[in-house]
């Protein structure tokens, strides 16, 4: 079995030589959120700072900083475990947070919150990523298109790409596709095919109850058509209720970078 060779830097501290100075850097927030449930919210941070042998000059200054910074105010005096699940992902997060580290960790930090509690989480990870380097672990893509600036994806083990969200996404744009949604009583659409050189096919997608129909119209380019289809539409009397060009996502990325590492 080979070895595995390398070095981890953290803010030019190695990891292996000086391990204090290079973990005083980084907050890590695990999934699963393990406190200690019978001390307070405020009692559980000032633990955490004494541990990380926050100065005691300022240690009462910082601690409740932290509290305020992710919410806690409200609940400082009550005990962890009388808390919800949305602020027990905050005091964890408090946790991560003592000691100010340059890298905050976190691991799937919206697993098991509601709808609201997902907002708020996601809200406080942008603020923090305004200060700090926020190492996010996601299976949850549309969260990490919306929070990250960088991602990367892993197979088996293997990193198989590393961009921003955006260009992930339009790596797997294979077409120039305008989703419609009509009403066309007389089937007039497929008219305009034949007036607009650069469209390629028109497909229906789903017939609505309410007599609409939608389809996509595929670009023989890259060249945008939608003034031009909107035109011809009109000119065709053929009511449009919306008209807008296919997005990937990031899923859509991801599955066919791991498809592409599979073949």
């Amino acid at each position: 079995m080979s070895k595995l060779h390398g070095e981890i830097i953290i803010d030019g501290y190695d990891i292996l030589k000086r391990p204090k100075k290079a973990k005083k850097e980084i907050g890590y927030m695990p999934e699963g959120v393990p406190l200690y449930y019978d001390l307070s919210v405020k009692e559980f941070v000032t633990y955490m700072a004494e541990i990380k042998q926050v100065d005691k000059k300022t240690r009462k200054e910082k601690i409740e900083k932290i509290i305020e910074q992710t919410g806690l105010k409200e609940v400082e005096k009550r005990l962890v475990k009388n808390l919800s699940r949305g602020y027990k992902q905050r005091v964890s997060m408090a946790g991560a947070l003592v000691g100010n580290p340059k890298i905050l960790i976190l691991d799937e930090p919206t697993v098991g919150l509601d709808p609201k509690q997902i907002t708020e989480i996601r809200n406080l990870i942008k603020e923090l990523g305004k200060t700090h380097t926020v190492i996010l672990s996601s299976h949850i893509l549309s969260e990490v298109s919306q929070i990250c600036n960088k991602v990367i994806i892993i197979n088996k083990g293997k990193i198989i790409a590393i961009d921003t969200p955006e260009n992930l996404e339009n790596k797997v744009t294979n077409n120039n596709s305008i989703y419609v949604t009509v009403e066309d009583i007389e089937n007039k659409i497929q008219n305009i095919k034949e007036k607009i050189s650069d469209i390629k096919k028109i497909e229906l997608v789903q017939e609505n109850k309410d007599g609409t129909k939608q389809y996509v119209i595929e670009a023989k380019g890259e060249k945008d058509l939608r003034k031009t289809i909107f035109a011809e539409l009109a000119k065709e009397n053929i009511t449009i209720f919306e008209m807008r060009k296919a997005d990937s996502t990031l899923e859509d990325a991801f599955m066919k970078l791991i498809e592409g590492g599979n073949s």
